[in-house]
């Protein structure tokens, strides 16, 4: 029965399709140990929280999300890392920012009043109705599994959205 259904498959001219999550495409997104490689010195004692929370946005990339906050360059935007859902960017892709390129800490203020040794993950989407993908719920934590490590924050240091799913 099963060499019938292997040789079905093979003769099909239609790949098999994605479904919800495709290990295929989450395959092809960039790797984490590069994303989290900057041009400055990553020192081993520079960062001890991470951050996780919602662009409030229902799509957009680093430009975008830039303009929606007021800011007139993507380099100013007040996080190191944004997470994708498919709109605006490939879902599940990781961008790091200019402030963790150059390891500047986010400025406090608006809704966020963290420290300097705060890293900030922004995944895009609002939470309710623009909930994460499964594609950013694993990056995000393959990502934080990565940071976590590297800098040694404990996870009693790692703060989510009230409504993140693990």
């Amino acid at each position: 029965m099963t060499v019938g259904a292997i040789l079905l498959l093979a003769l099909d001219s239609h790949p098999l399709p994605a479904g919800a999550f495709s290990l295929a495409s989450y395959q092809r997104l960039n790797d984490i140990e590069k994303m989290i490689q900057a041009r400055a010195t990553l020192a081993p004692d520079r960062w001890n929280r991470i951050e996780v929370y919602y662009s409030r946005t229902t799509g957009g990339n680093l430009a975008q999300l830039a303009s929606l906050s007021g800011l007139a360059n993507a380099q100013d935007v007040n996080f190191h890392f944004a997470i994708y859902n498919g709109r605006g960017g490939e879902d599940g892709g990781i961008q790091s920012t200019e402030k963790w390129l150059q390891q500047f800490s986010c400025i406090p203020g608006g809704s966020w009043y963290g420290s300097g040794t705060t890293i900030r993950i922004c995944v895009v989407g609002d939470g309710q109705k623009v909930v994460p993908t499964d594609c950013q719920l694993k990056r995000a934590a393959a990502l934080i599994e990565e940071l976590s490590h590297k800098f040694n924050i404990a996870p009693a240091n790692i703060h989510y959205p009230a409504n993140w799913q693990l």
